[in-house]
């Protein structure tokens, strides 16, 4: 394979909806440059992009995959990227380390869901589109229709730069408007037979050849002072404006694909080499330091690790873009997000399984290493004086949850390990080990997402897990003030245990006044304040307690016991065993003992104190409430909209987004552990949603009573 240099060099990310086409469009692309000599099906199972077994077994893409095609002395590297939400992951990676993105659309269904948030995702990241229309051999492919429908959606920036002369089974010719021939094929297609346009369809051949020429001026100055001067721009004009069209987002070019017949691929390929912008033509990735790294092979060597996987015969593959300088095979660098030097025996180019070794990658460039030491997703790895530093890849909130435990609880361990691994393949998987659930809780997309995960653990490690509902971490809290004492005396022979404490609590604010006097019944307390710690607990809200200890009745060095007691009862709440929040404790009175007092007895005193003024408090329940916008077809609105009343849902908004209508609610995250699942069931899985945490609010009375209830039944049996 020989080196290319960096204006030889184009990354591309291909995209689009689940059943869009894109892994048979990579076979066909792979195909026309030779790279293999023979295309495979995803019914067949033997496609370069799906090799792994959990990709066989569900019949559609799960990971990435890095692949390049030489063609007309060009380098694509291309990501093809899984076309399910629920691994939307891998197409924000794709994205961030590519130039631009070919959205394939299905021919016969237009814009879908998933074609839209991967258009937001792109718009979000200021990445140049280029659409690819597949599957017009489909019997109810449309070409108009779904131009309309993508104007719509996208805006008139969708500019076609080719349209079929028929759609459905007879689809074998498109009319070329960027070089004004008529392209066909025969059954097998591949090699096109190029003529000259038919004279019926030269009007509308030159109706959007000029839409083109216009949607290309408007780019430059030049040209378009050249396009009012003459009417018409060359061939090498039109691709300069289309080009700037393209890095500026001003223009969306439409190409006519049959990726199972193999027609039209290789036009667009030549379209993706001659056309698109060149990595250095795109703004510079910026490093931690706030300052851009142009893609110079002159410059230090700075390397990205933007992939990891773990693959059968092969072990670790690290998948990486050559940031700046120049990596040669044996070249020794520097780990500088984890530390520790890796030698870079091998450096490889890569199309699936199949990995091509290479002497060198310029800055640019995509290749691939295999058995480094200790090198994760996400690692910035340099030559020795280079302090460049990568972040720059921003994943989404997660949006399904389910505790996780190994069926042999020896397991743990192993499966922990294993779990860190599959965070590194996808750090959208996000796994923590919650101290407060006392569960090990994973997250990730939706439910596929995690049921892949699954399957690979149990079919690839052998190891039986459980998935189980999630704890909620509710949070406990008091509405008015409450007194309370408690002595806690204890007699055993030799040195005994002895404190007593009052204390006084009330719902705390922040910026609130610094406490006076409290009336309870007939008796009035007040409080002079020797002292007051503010406490932020690490689940949220405060912790306050105010010293207002006068005469000695307990001796300061036992107040730091009495903190540490109510923060046992703050860690697990007396109303359900979840922590507490945002409560103000006024300690006012207390006895000691000369001999006796220590500090665990006011630690204990101080505790039960504050369990019996807590419950007098009128303690509240508080649950984890989400804010969730919900994307849908019109058509399914309404019951879209039933079942998030019925999930406890408050509707905050609708309104319309380029075709589809966005629901925004606040939702309790008790209601949302299925949702995913609900959501695909009613829309068919044209809809998708997502939510991030907003608050705590109380819980329903019915729903605390019966909180309080399941808590109580629980100590009982325990």
């Amino acid at each position: 394979m020989k080196n290319y240099q960096l204006k030889d060099i184009r990354n591309i990310a291909l995209l689009g909806s689940k059943g869009s086409g894109k892994t048979t469009l990579a076979e066909a692309m792979l195909y026309e440059c030779g790279v293999i000599k023979r295309r495979g099906t995803v019914l067949a199972k033997n496609t370069v992009s799906d090799y792994f077994p959990v990709e066989k077994e569900y019949g559609y893409s799960v990971f990435s995959t890095v692949f390049y095609a030489e063609f007309l002395d060009k380098k694509l590297n291309v990501i093809d990227c899984p076309g399910a939400d629920d691994f939307v992951g891998s197409a924000i990676t794709a994205l961030n380390v590519t130039d631009t993105g070919v959205i394939v659309v299905n021919g016969q269904y237009g814009v879908e869901v998933g074609t839209q948030n991967i258009f937001r995702t792109a718009a979000s990241l200021k990445k140049p589109i280029v659409f690819a229309l597949n599957q017009l051999d489909g019997e109810k492919a449309d070409f108009d229709n779904v131009l309309e429908q993508m104007r719509e959606v996208f805006g008139q920036k969708v500019v076609p730069v080719q349209y079929p002369l028929s759609c459905g089974a007879g689809f074998n010719a498109v009319i070329d408007v960027l070089l004004m021939k008529k392209y066909s094929w025969g059954p097998e297609g591949g090699v096109p037979k190029i003529e000259d346009i038919p004279a019926d369809e030269q009007d509308r051949a030159m109706e959007y050849h000029q839409a083109l020429i216009e949607a290309a001026a408007e780019n430059d100055e030049s040209l378009m002072e050249k396009f009012f001067e003459e009417g018409h721009l060359s061939e090498d004009e039109l691709r300069l404006g289309i080009r700037k069209g393209l890095i500026d987002r001003s223009i969306f070019p439409l190409f006519c694909v049959s990726a199972e017949k193999d027609m039209g691929v290789r036009r667009m390929m030549e379209f993706l080499g001659n056309v698109v912008p060149l990595v250095d033509d795109m703004p510079a990735p910026k490093n931690t330091a706030d300052n851009e790294v142009k893609p110079d092979p002159n410059g230090p060597l700075s390397i990205y690790v933007f992939k990891t996987t773990v693959e059968p015969h092969i072990g670790e593959v690290s998948y990486f873009k050559v940031m700046s300088g120049t990596l040669k095979a044996g070249a020794d660098l520097e780990n500088v997000t984890r530390g520790g030097k890796e030698r870079f025996a091998q450096i490889f180019c890569v199309c699936g399984q199949i990995k091509t070794p290479v002497d060198e990658l310029v800055a640019g460039d995509i290749g691939a290493s295999v058995k480094l030491k200790d090198v994760s997703t996400g690692n910035t790895l340099n030559e020795k004086g280079c302090d460049y530093v990568f972040d720059f890849i921003k994943y989404p909130a997660p949006k399904y949850q389910r505790a996780i435990r190994p069926v042999t609880e020896s397991d743990a361990e192993k499966l922990s390990m294993i779990l860190t691994r599959m965070h590194e393949e996808d750090p959208t998987w996000v796994v923590e080990q919650s101290k407060e659930l006392k569960q090990t809780i994973l997250s990730g997309q939706g439910e596929f997402h995690l049921r892949t995960l699954k399957w690979r653990v149990e079919n690839n490690d052998k190891l039986p897990i459980v998935f189980e509902e999630p704890k909620i971490p509710y949070r406990e809290t008091i509405t008015r003030a409450s007194r309370a004492d408690y002595r806690h005396k204890k007699q055993s022979g030799g040195a005994g245990q002895f404190g007593e404490v009052h204390l006084i609590v009330e719902p705390y604010t922040e910026g609130m006044p610094a406490p006076d006097t409290f009336r309870f019944g007939n008796q009035e307390f007040k409080m002079s304040v020797r002292d007051t710690q503010e406490i932020p607990l690490a689940w949220g809200g405060k912790l306050v307690v105010c010293n207002c200890i006068v005469g000695g009745a307990i001796d300061a060095r036992f107040i730091p016991a009495i903190v540490k007691g109510l923060m046992d009862r703050m860690e697990q709440g007396p109303l359900t065993g979840s922590y507490a929040r945002d409560v103000r404790v006024c300690i006012y009175d207390g006895k000691m003992h000369p001999v006796d007092s220590n500090e665990i007895s006011f630690r204990l005193a101080g505790r039960n104190a504050f369990s019996q003024a807590f419950r007098e408090a009128n303690p509240k329940v508080l649950e984890p409430v989400y804010d969730v916008e919900v994307l849908v077809p019109a058509d399914v609105m309404g019951d879209v909209m039933s079942d998030l009343q019925g999930r406890r849902a408050i509707i905050m908004g609708m309104s319309s987004e380029n075709g589809f209508e966005k629901l925004s609610a606040k939702v309790p995250l008790k209601e949302m552990s299925s949702y995913s699942t609900s959501l695909s069931s009613i829309t068919g899985g044209r809809s998708s949603f997502s939510m991030k945490f907003s608050n705590y609010e109380l819980v329903p009375a019915d729903v605390q009573e019966k909180l309080l209830k399941e808590y109580a039944e629980k100590n009982t049996e325990e």
